[in-house]
């Protein structure tokens, strides 16, 4: 379980560092965008109030405090299930990626009222509309990790 608490403690203090810097530090909040290597990467301020790409948006608290229970909740249903089935290296690591981006938004959630999302690319021709932050990016990888790397039963 240590290799799960070391990634997870990485993960939020990269998201909570990135976003200091650029949301505070860099004025994002203020500037509303940044071109850094357009149009691959640019910083877009978007506070999301809801799930991946807005969605469960609502202006009320009890929206906020629901999405902050359900995180703690899977965070600690994850906690409880890799330490029951003694789960191998990667599948702690996912957990830690899963935990710590998690941990990141309700931190946000709690300081902000929103999560802050701030990372945009586009490629191609394509604009892509949507922001996202490291907690985001840590939550998925996370989840497809655990996917790969857990629910393989060893032969006896």
């Amino acid at each position: 379980m240590r290799t799960l608490w070391i990634t997870a403690l990485a993960v939020f203090a990269l998201d909570q560092i990135t976003k200091v810097l650029v949301v505070q530090v860099a004025g994002l909040a203020y500037r509303g965008s940044i071109d850094v290597l357009p149009p691959w990467l640019n910083f877009r301020m978007a506070w999301n109030q809801g799930v991946n790409f807005g969605l469960l948006a609502g202006d009320g608290d009890l929206t906020r405090w629901i999405l902050i229970a359900v995180a703690l909740a899977i965070s600690a249903w994850v906690l409880i299930w890799l330490r029951r089935d003694r789960a191998g290296r990667w599948a702690l690591v996912s957990g830690g990626l899963l935990v710590g981006g998690a941990i990141g938004n309700v931190v946000d959630r709690l300081i902000y009222g929103a999560v802050a999302d701030f990372l945009n690319m586009s490629c191609c021709g394509i604009d892509n509309p949507y922001a996202f932050n490291v907690a985001d990016i840590s939550i998925f990888a996370g989840a497809v990790g655990l996917i790969l790397f857990t629910g393989r039963e060893k032969a006896r």
